[in-house]
């Protein structure tokens, strides 16, 4: 087998994109997710929209941007042209052309994010990559003897699923306590969560215990949540809690991010979930520290110890297109009136307004208030329909997709707050199931319609998730 190159150091860093990719309406501040414009645009209209995804199933009512983001033509054409460059000569690309390509994509990301330098940004293929790495530091720090056994990791409850298995196999194989922030849902405060955390890492804390790492969602995933991640980490800073990692997956292009002013110590957020790349791309920013130097990323090749942006941008043949085409995502974001800040303004007020005029036709309420929501708003579907367990949600969710053309999350609420009744629509059933509605530009009125309408002849048919499940014959045959 051939051994891999070893493409040259891009030695200098650069102050810009590469590109003049400031054709748009920013805000210009250097922190809001976008640079400052560079020349003047007719706003994109709406027919333009269309153009740009006009490889969307149109069929599709597709209200599930959450879970695997989208990216307009004039983007894809941008990664088709990377990937034609490698398929030419990938000698060249290679050699020459991939770690200038990729030290303009962290450029862009460092000023996007308020990063202090360029070198405090590396590029990964998803937010669960970025999980690994630091988790993989953790867990090398108990196998060591940095960390005694026994000292604790602390993470939310509704922390993404792969996540969660990562601490488990990661640190918690190294020795570490794992305790988790018991949020309540439906949420009625930021006070709320806080208070959870509070008590939480008071736990963590007992008979002396250190807490070595927080892992913080900065908007969980299922329930949908936006965290009050600042005050989070501040209360770790006061408590003594050593590194502080967010997982801000959803959060880039959804709600303002300010690395800086957020101050942990790792954060991470997908590029191609809510800022318009490709699959698969993500940030990872690493605070200037002592420790940075220690993080190595899993797939080990030649870059290994030549700092994790290196590392990251080398580990292997593979596609790094979507890691290329950050400063193309810009200049889309940047066709709108207020570049991101506009998008997910109009974004964050619509969904509300679809999530109101779905509780409204169903007779329920949001999960969460609207000031704890991004571009995604949880909302309680009818409790007649029955919803009791996971294997439920995600059986009616595969009916809505079959049968209606409704691409939407559903989640089952197993959680219970001590003391207090579950909230119930306005027939007096109690609300079990939620759905997980997304607002991208690409989306119209009647998508969230067309969901509100299936699930109102679910209910005049006298549906319940039980139509759905296995018989016992079935369930028994295939133990």
């Amino acid at each position: 087998m051939a051994s891999d190159p070893a493409p040259d150091d891009a030695a200098a860093a650069e102050n810009g994109h590469g590109n003049d990719n400031g054709h748009g309406n920013g805000n210009g501040n250097g922190n809001g997710n976008g640079p400052s414009p560079k020349r003047a645009r007719s706003v994109i209209s709406a027919d333009e929209i269309r153009t740009e995804f006009a490889h969307h199933d149109a069929a599709v009512a597709r209200v599930n941007n959450g879970s695997f983001g989208c990216c307009p033509a004039s983007v894809l054409a941008a990664q088709a042209h990377w990937q034609g460059l490698f398929l030419a000569q990938p000698d060249a690309f290679y050699f020459h052309g991939l770690q200038q390509g990729l030290l303009r994509s962290r450029a862009a990301v460092a000023e996007a994010v308020g990063a202090g330098d360029v070198s405090e940004v590396s590029l990964v293929d998803n937010a669960t990559t970025a999980a690994a790495i630091v988790l993989q530091h953790a867990a090398w720090s108990f196998a060591e003897g940095r960390f005694a056994s026994g000292d604790a990791v602390l993470m939310l409850h509704y922390a993404y699923g792969a996540v969660k298995k990562s601490i488990h196999a990661y640190v918690a194989r190294a020795g570490a306590t794992v305790v988790e922030v018991p949020l309540p849902f439906p949420v009625a405060s930021a006070d709320a969560i806080i208070a959870e955390f509070r008590a939480a890492l008071a736990v963590a804390k007992e008979g002396g215990r250190r807490v070595r790492l927080a892992v913080i969602d900065h908007i969980t995933s299922m329930p949908s949540v936006v965290i009050p991640v600042k005050e989070l980490v501040a209360i770790c800073r006061e408590e003594g809690v050593d590194k502080v990692f967010v997982d801000a997956a959803h959060s880039i292009g959804q709600v303002p991010v300010d690395v800086r002013d957020i101050g942990a110590d790792f954060y991470t957020s997908n590029l191609h979930k809510w800022f318009f790349c490709p699959p698969a791309v993500a940030f990872l920013h690493t605070r200037k520290d002592p420790i940075a130097s220690q993080l190595h990323h899993p797939v080990v090749s030649h870059e290994y110890g030549n700092g994790l942006p290196m590392e990251s941008g080398w580990i292997g043949t593979r596609d790094y297109s979507a890691q290329l085409v950050v400063s193309e995502a810009i200049d889309f974001v940047n066709r709108f009136e207020g570049g991101i800040e506009g998008i997910r303004s109009r974004n964050h007020e619509k969904v509300i307004e679809m999530g109101m005029m779905l509780a409204e036709a169903w007779g329920t309420f949001l999960g969460t208030p609207p000031e704890l929501c991004g571009s995604m708003v949880m909302v309680g579907m009818p409790g007649c329909l029955g919803v009791e367990s996971d294997d439920d949600a995600l059986r009616v969710r595969t009916m809505l997709r079959k049968d209606f053309q409704v691409e939407v999350p559903i989640y089952y609420n197993s959680r219970r707050v001590e003391g207090q009744e579950m909230a119930k629509d306005r027939n007096g059933d109690p609300v079990t199931g939620y759905v997980r509605i997304s607002h991208q530009v690409y989306n119209v009125t009647k998508d969230y319609e067309r969901l509100r309408d299936a699930v109102n002849k679910l209910v005049s048919e006298g549906f319940t998730s039980i139509n759905l499940r296995p018989s016992e014959k079935v369930h028994t045959l295939l133990k």
